[in-house]
């Protein structure tokens, strides 16, 4: 009787790809997975983390992305963060990165403009006359819960004092303070809560970094161009505007002179409570007004020794009714 004969030439080829693509983890008749993205260290800018990019595949989250002169880390899926300056000439650094449920990355840019800003000030509308206002497309759906943090204040203010302002600044947006006549329809909450050890999600560059939960609204070194900064973080809303989860400022004391009684002496400072209120209206999700509106409060410069952004213009209230 012969002996059995060994596998002909075919079944070795076909019995080594068997075995190579077990041990490779690809099933046979699967196309192989994409690599992942690859990130380099460090800083990234939006076009290394382009819209359409996954954070899972790039393992994004927590990493600092920028964008003319501004920065977030990049939050957890299905969440939105924003970067809003308010700045000495009304130039924009500002931009919003959304992360979708499902890890997708997609921007929205603030138009970079750059003003001689007395001199249009002087041309643009009056503020009760002036009917512009962009929204940044998020709301506060319940009440506004804020900090004040423990370390110190613009214009050397007391805790106290500084509570006060800083209250006083967010009832001019929850109650749409104005000098036009135009009556209160705005249904903005705010409730302080307490000082705190934690500081605002804002760091020396003026970036957003990662939200610990509380709105904390303090002062500090935020880089040389930004009076005061914004970060907000949100999360979408069926068929509305995104639900506002934390919002926290601060203002550059670093950079930049404050002072809650501006009087003829003053030259350069800036007045805390134009300041506050201002940024208190991209807390409840007002954009910059653009060029040529430059005596509304949603200007992205309150000028120095000036109170006029203590209370609204007309395009602010607008703004802020098509809101709530």
């Amino acid at each position: 009787m012969a002996g059995r004969r060994g596998p002909g030439l075919v079944g070795r080829v076909v019995t080594a790809f068997l075995v190579a693509a077990a041990l490779s983890g690809v099933c046979v008749g699967e196309a192989p997975r994409p690599p992942a993205c690859a990130l380099a260290r460090g800083e990234l800018t939006v076009d290394d983390l382009p819209a359409g990019s996954s954070v899972f595949d790039c393992l994004a989250v927590g990493r600092v992305v920028t964008h003319e002169g501004a920065g977030v880390a990049v939050p957890e899926p299905g969440t939105t963060v924003s970067v809003d300056a308010l700045t000495v000439d009304g130039s924009a650094h500002g931009f919003t990165l959304t992360v979708a449920a499902d890890g997708t990355v997609s921007y929205a840019y603030e138009a970079a403009r750059t003003q001689a800003a007395a001199r249009a000030r002087a041309d643009a509308p009056a503020p009760c006359v002036d009917s512009a206002y962009s929204t940044e497309g998020r709301k506060e759906y319940d009440t506004y819960e804020w900090f004040i943090g423990d370390g110190p204040l613009p214009g050397r203010l007391s805790h106290a004092e500084g509570r006060q302002a800083f209250e006083d600044a967010i009832a001019t947006i929850t109650t749409s303070r104005n000098d036009c006549g135009y009556d209160d329809r705005v249904t903005a909450k705010a409730r302080f809560l307490s000082a705190t050890g934690n500081e605002a999600g804002i760091d020396r560059e003026g970036r957003c970094t990662r939200r610990d939960g509380l709105s904390v609204w303090d002062a500090g070194d935020i880089g040389g161009e930004a009076v005061a900064t914004t970060c907000s973080w949100s999360r979408p809303v069926p068929g509305g505007p995104e639900e506002l989860l934390e919002a926290d400022v601060r203002f550059n004391t670093r950079g930049f002179p404050f002072t809650d009684r501006p009087a003829g002496a003053c030259t350069h400072a800036y007045d805390i409570r134009s300041v506050a209120t201002h940024e208190a209206g991209h807390v409840f999700g007002l954009g910059h007004s653009g060029a040529g509106h430059e005596n509304l409060t949603m200007y992205a410069n309150s000028f120095a020794c000036s109170t006029d952004a203590r209370t609204l213009g007309k395009g602010d209230v607008l703004g802020l009714r098509s809101l709530y």
